[in-house]
């Protein structure tokens, strides 16, 4: 006999017949948030533990990991081994750590130092004028800085001088001491840090205290000129300012030395002997000065008579006559040892004869006297010169005979 079990009645609910509209969805109410409440703020994020707490942190959770791991197998060896592996992986952590890297510096240009007018110079201290980029003027964290190099513009430079930095791109250094010789300066401007820009092209200054030297090759002490000038030619400094001056005659003339030093100089001479003076400054400022005598020839043999007077009177006779007898050879020295012949010639009476031989000065001297019976009228006194060497010349001199 079959048993048949009870069905028990579903307990899935019947859904609801379809209307054809979706299911209302059911939302939890919103709790209202009060006006008065600020709004939220993000949370700041820290910046952490520094490098060497966070070392320390690591070391002690080792330390402690050991003492665990030692207290439970009792292998001190294992754990002393352990904690230097970790220490020795931590310090290279450490060393691998790129340092800082420092802010960058801006790079400016080297300054510009002034070439002078004038490198040569006497005196001990010198000016250097330069300009500065136009970022730095005023800049209070630059210097400027002066170095010195002596001799060798590749000797090892010296720093002479540091300085503060104006308001405008240009600069001055005042008196800035000179060594004996050649000086070379650069300036570099030192910058913020330390830094250094490279240094600037050099300018040169000479510091020379010396006379210069004169050399005359032309003409020589003494020398006989036959023109009315005299060309002087010579050696001194490169482009030395050489004056040469004539005290006979007040002329003087100037000239520059040409870069190998050479010079020329024409200057105009008086009859007879010139004093001349010849200066030379070089471009330092050093001065020298040269004399020489030159004598002025005419260029042929001349003479010149003189009478001790020029007029006598009939009713004073007789009456001393002196006759001077002067001659120069063609290069305007004293004709030593030249025959002379005076004759003087006066109305009333017969000619008056002498013959004569000038001494070391070119001179030579006839004395007579104009006798009684001499008669009013012009009369003349002549001299006769004559040389082996240079010819013959005649002077003559007017003797006035009055009542």
């Amino acid at each position: 006999m079959t048993t048949r079990r009870a069905v028990r009645p579903s307990q899935v609910r019947p859904r609801p017949p379809s209307t054809g509209r979706p299911a209302p969805v059911r939302v939890r109410p919103r709790v209202g948030v009060p006006r008065n409440l600020e709004p939220r703020r993000p949370i700041e994020k820290g910046r952490g533990l520094p490098l060497p707490a966070r070392l320390m942190l690591v070391l002690a959770l080792v330390l402690l990991g050991g003492a665990i791991l030692y207290a439970s197998t009792g292998q001190l060896g294992k754990v002393v081994a352990s904690f230097g592996s970790t220490v020795a992986g931590l310090i290279a952590k450490v060393s691998e750590t790129a340092p800082p890297s420092a802010s960058p510096v801006p790079q400016v240009d080297s300054p510009v130092l002034i070439r002078a007018d004038e490198e040569y110079t006497n005196q001990p201290a010198a000016d250097l004028q330069g300009s500065l980029p136009t970022e730095v003027a005023g800049r209070t964290d630059y210097k400027i800085r002066i170095y010195r190099s002596v001799g060798d513009e590749n000797s090892p430079p010296e720093l002479v001088r540091e300085m503060g930095i104006g308001a405008t791109p240009q600069f001055t250094v005042n008196a800035v001491t000179l060594e004996k010789g050649v000086n070379f300066f650069t300036a570099t401007l030192k910058g913020p840090g330390g830094t250094e820009t490279d240094p600037s092209p050099s300018v040169r200054y000479v510091y020379d205290t010396s006379k210069p030297r004169i050399i005359l090759r032309s003409p020589k002490d003494g020398d006989t000129i036959n023109a009315k000038t005299v060309e002087l030619k010579g050696e001194v400094q490169s482009r030395s300012v050489v004056v040469a001056r004539n005290a006979e005659n007040g002329a003087s003339v100037t000239g520059k030395a040409a870069p190998d030093g050479t010079f020329s100089l024409t200057l105009a001479l008086e009859p007879g002997q010139n004093g001349i003076s010849l200066s030379s400054t070089d471009p330092a400022g050093n001065e020298s000065e040269l004399v020489l005598t030159l004598l002025r020839g005419s260029g042929k043999l001349t003479a010149a008579l003189y009478t001790s007077s020029v007029q006598f009177r009939t009713s004073r006779l007789p009456t001393p006559l002196s006759l001077t007898a002067v001659v120069t050879d063609p290069d305007g020295r004293p004709a030593d040892g030249a025959s002379v012949t005076f004759t003087v010639s006066i109305p009333g009476v017969d000619p008056i004869t002498q013959d004569g031989t000038t001494d070391a000065t070119g001179t030579a001297i006839f004395r007579t006297s104009v006798p009684n019976g001499a008669t009013p009228g012009n009369g003349l006194a002549t001299v006769l010169v004559d040389t082996r060497r240079y010819g013959s010349v005649t002077a003559r001199a007017v003797i006035a005979i009055v009542n």
